[in-house]
Parts: structure tokens; sequence; C-alpha cells
């Protein structure tokens, strides 16, 4: 296999710099020898460069290094990109050693970015540091220059806040991409009104109101969604408000409260798959005809959840797994036990990740979605007890979590109250037909 190596940086911008020098001497030279016979005074022209860029990155100025930047391959190895850039097996291995309570090198994920800066003063370029980008935000630096140590950064970032609104008249994601927003914002609203909204029955007309903040890296360069600060969703014409608060600073406990103070989430979310890629295809119904068994009226005690193969399911609730196996038509399957009165029970998975005894805490994985058992196409079907009888999860007044305490309630009603003012007063944006809706910056 070839010897693979990126462009040293910068030498483009030599090459450039030399063919420009030559082109301003034989300028001045022109110059000269044309107005030598009249000796007229020549004024001088003052050459002003454009500032060049900042060439520090990662903590490092590049212009002491020859710096190949690359991505990693599928197959490529640390140990293979050293060895191809001039690092022995005896230098790795050390490498490797030292650095493992801070980096496992066997984690190098295909399409990730690396750098390496080399020697200039060594005719084979040899590496004197690897920086692997995790993701656009944070990296790890191995540096193996003199002594041989590794540790974790993260790039400046600058959080933007946002406003956006909308009107959802198709769906909550077709109402963000008309807007121009991103999808993340749907998953994160899914995530706070998961005990109180159900995503997958929103209606049209129904409208949202969100503050949202950005991540900016150089002020120019979008990295993602930070977070939601508030939101507003109006559902089958009733208000919901959200409001971000921290309940802990010292265990950095976050949760979202309505306007009164009353926490959103419930014991039980309302669905054991996220809001992504996700939809309902068949509901609790006793007098459902099933065509696996012959299109006969057979009852559907559960809800399916119609996803692709490998979604995670998670818990809708903590509890302790007290069935993990595989059984006839249902398949895979896990079954949680809450408390006296709550089980729950999630069929047809892939895979099974937790075992019997295992306490699991509300949306922990247990599974991933699956075909096993009686099912014409993926999914997981979810079924609720309640008191020993199976009922429909959708129908029942499901107990609040723990209400804020009552001592932090006061400074959550003053901290909301510009939040509050500030998201009544954004203008819901109504689609027009050559209009679409827009994000309110």
């Amino acid at each position: 296999m070839g010897k693979r190596m990126g462009r040293p940086y910068f030498q483009h911008r030599k090459e450039t710099m030399r063919i420009g020098k030559f082109v301003l001497l034989t300028l001045v030279s022109i110059g000269f020898y044309a107005c030598g016979e009249e000796k007229k005074e020549v004024k001088k022209t003052v050459e002003i460069e454009a500032p060049a860029p900042d060439p520090m990155e990662f903590g490092f100025n590049l212009n002491d290094y020859v710096v190949i930047k690359d991505t990693v391959r599928k197959g490529d190895s640390f140990g293979e990109i050293l060895q191809k850039n001039n690092i022995g097996y005896s230098k790795i291995f050390q490498i490797a050693e030292k650095t493992k309570d801070t980096f496992d090198i066997r984690k190098l994920v295909a399409g990730k970015p690396y750098t390496l800066l080399c020697t200039k003063d060594d005719s084979l370029q040899r590496p004197e540091c690897f920086i692997y980008q995790e993701n656009s935000v944070d990296y790890v630096v191995i540096n193996f220059k003199d002594s041989i140590n590794a540790y974790t950064e993260s790039k400046p970032v600058k959080i933007v806040e946002k406003e956006a609104s909308g009107v959802i008249m198709s769906s909550l994601s077709a109402s963000l991409d008309e807007a121009g927003l991103s999808q993340r914002l749907a998953y994160d609203m899914s995530d706070i009104y998961a005990w109180t909204i159900d995503f997958f029955r929103l209606q049209k007309g129904d409208e949202f109101k969100l503050i949202y903040t950005e991540k900016y890296i150089n002020d120019t360069t979008f990295v993602g969604i930070d977070n939601i600060k508030a939101a507003y969703f109006k559902h089958n014409g009733e208000p919901f408000y959200a409001f971000e608060f921290e309940t802990d600073s010292i265990k950095q406990i976050i949760d979202y409260y309505d306007e009164n103070a009353k926490n959103l989430r419930r014991a039980f979310l309302k669905a054991p798959v996220r809001y992504k890629q996700v939809r309902i295809s068949s509901r609790y119904n006793l007098r459902r005809r099933i065509k696996l068994y012959g299109n006969r009226i057979r009852p559907h005690k559960g809800t399916d959840f119609a996803a692709p193969i490998g979604t995670p399911i998670i818990s809708t609730a903590n509890g302790v797994v007290v069935e993990s196996a595989r059984r006839g038509g249902n398949g895979n399957y896990v079954k949680v036990k809450h408390n006296s009165t709550y089980t729950t029970q999630y069929l047809h998975m892939k895979k099974r990740k937790v075992k019997v005894g295992e306490f699991v805490k509300q949306g922990d994985v247990i599974g991933w979605v699956g075909m096993t058992g009686n099912t014409s196409g993926p999914h997981v079907c979810y079924r609720f007890w309640k008191n020993g009888r199976q009922v429909d999860p959708f129908k029942q007044k499901l107990p609040d979590a723990d209400p804020i305490n009552p001592t932090l309630k006061e400074s959550y009603l003053k901290y909301i109250a510009p939040l509050k003012t500030q998201i009544d007063g954004i203008e819901i944006q109504l689609p027009q037909e050559e209009a679409p809706i827009t994000a309110i910056n």
C-alpha cells in the first residue's frame, strides 16, 4: 500500500508569494529605467500586505511545523497512520502505553479528521504531535516531541441566542424545514414535552415559539444547537410553557417547569423511542383485525412504534428488569416493573441490552428495534400494565415527577418572568404560499 501524505500546509501560499515578489521587482525595474532619462522624482509606492491568517490552531503555531491534515479512513489504525509517516513501531507502542488513560487509540472513528504536526528541520518530516478531532469542538492532543503526553481540549465556543416560531401544517419536522431551522430543535422539543404532549398526534394549526441558543466557533462557524431556554407550544388549543431551570448547581440538575413552577416531567415517558424517524403504526385496540392471524379480530393490547432496525429502545420510567428473554411471538423482549402499580414490556427487539435484576432509569437504553417474533416489519410493541391489567398508556392519568423544591419556587418565578415576557412577545409566523415560516433572529 502506497504512502499517503497530506500536502504540507502553506506550500501554495509560499509559491504565490515568490511569484508576487518577482512581478513586483520587475515592475519596479521597468519604472526605474523608463523614468531615468527625464530624471524626474518618482513617488515611492508603499505595498501594504493583507494580514496573514492566524496560524494558531489547537494551541500550536502552525508556522513552526509541516502540517498534514487528513481524515481517518475505514480500516485505519493509530499505529498504521504513524507508521506510514515515519514513526517506528517501538515509538508507537510507547505512545499508546503512556496515553491509554487519556485516549483509547483503538477508538478512532472513520470520517473523523486528524492533524499531524511534523518537523521542519528533518528531511523525513517526522510527526511530533497527533491531534484527533472527536467533533467540531472537542479534540485530543497526543504530543510526543520530547516526552509523551496526551490531553483533551475544546475550541472556544460563542453562544448566540435566537428566537423562532411557526405553525404546524403537516408535521413539526416540515415546519422546521420550511423555516430553515435545525431538526435538532424537533428532537429537543420532543424531549422537553415528552411527558405532556403526544408528538405523534400533533394537530394542524398547533403553534410553537422558542428561545434557544446556538454554538459558533470564531463567531462564524455554526457547530450546533446548544439548548432551549424557553418554549411555548399550543396543542389542541391549550398552551404549554416550558422554562429551563437548574435546581442543583453542585450536581448540575437541570429540568423544565411551566409558568406555575410545575414540573413538566411525568413518572412515565409517552414513548419508548425518541421522536426521530419514528411513527405509531398501530395503537391499543381490543377489536383490531390482524392479517398475520388470518385477518381475524384479535385484541392488540400494545402500541406499536415503527422505527428502523437498530433504533434504541428506552425504558419509559425507573424500575427493575423482571424479564429479559426470547419467547414465541414476542421475540426478544424486556419487561420492567416500576412499582406495585405499573409494569411495562417492550417486544420484537433485535437485541436486548439488560438482564433480569438490573435497575434501569427513565431514558436508559434497554434494547434495539428489530423484527423478532411475530411481526411484519421493524417496530417495538409497547405494553403497559396498571394493577396487573393491560391498559392503553395514552388514556392513563400518569403521576407527576417530584415538584420543584418550595425554597426555590420564588427564585424560579423571578428568573422566568423576563423569559415569559420575551416569549409572549414573539410573533407567530403564519405560513404563506410564497413566504415560508422564517426564524426570528
